[in-house]
């Protein structure tokens, strides 16, 4: 199939075949797409949790208004964003740059000194604000590249980050949930599973400058 025929193919599921599971190849090819996805100035203020346990699963059901793709699903990904950024992180940048392409630092130093103070002047809100955005950049990725491989998946913004985050410890590691996307295989008694997408007219969406 090609990339709208899967596109097609996708849709937000809604029940999931709990008997199915994903196997590693695919699970290690959503986490080099996760890696590999555009974040703002490459900073990647972005990190992907992947929960493979049921008991956990079903604990976070709760903190999910009860929506069971959380359970059914073979895994669970938490987007999550770090809550510390400073110019620490820009000079690890710079220096992942400087490691895998070699370049000089007289190259580099003036965007360098730019970011940190980009960074430094932005308020906490912003730059949650700012990571929040990086967050569904890769959600969209991760959303496209499962439809590739024939991953089923449901995006989900609906659960209580602040629930996520303490009984996942996250706090610990600087980091808030941001957004949900359980993965899987669709079920066949699916509701979903055989009905016609419903999109406006591409006319109606996509304009034109020429």
């Amino acid at each position: 199939m090609d990339s709208i025929e899967n596109l097609e193919w996708r849709y937000a599921v809604k029940k999931f075949d709990p008997q199915k599971f994903i196997d590693q190849s695919k699970i290690n090819t959503l986490k080099k797409a996760f890696n590999l996805t555009a974040t703002s100035y490459g900073l990647q203020p972005i990190k992907l949790l992947i929960i493979k346990n049921k008991e956990i699963q079903e604990e976070l059901l709760k903190y999910s208004w009860n929506q069971q793709q959380v359970v059914q699903a073979s895994h669970l990904l938490v987007i999550c964003i770090d809550t510390k950024i400073d110019e620490s992180d820009v000079e690890k940048y710079f220096d992942r740059v400087q490691k895998i392409r070699n370049t000089p630092d007289k190259t580099i130093q003036p965007f360098r000194d730019y970011l940190k103070k980009t960074i430094t002047n932005k308020s906490k809100d912003d730059l949650q604000s700012w990571s929040k955005n990086q967050a569904y950049l890769a959600l969209g990725n991760l959303l496209t590249v499962c439809a590739n491989e024939k991953i089923d998946s449901c995006p989900m913004e609906g659960f209580i980050p602040e629930k996520y985050d303490e009984f996942l410890k996250l706090k610990e590691k600087n980091l808030t949930s941001v957004l949900v996307l359980p993965v899987g295989y669709r079920s066949e008694n699916d509701l979903m599973n055989h009905q016609k997408k419903v999109r406006k007219n591409i006319d109606e969406i996509i304009l034109e400058i020429s």
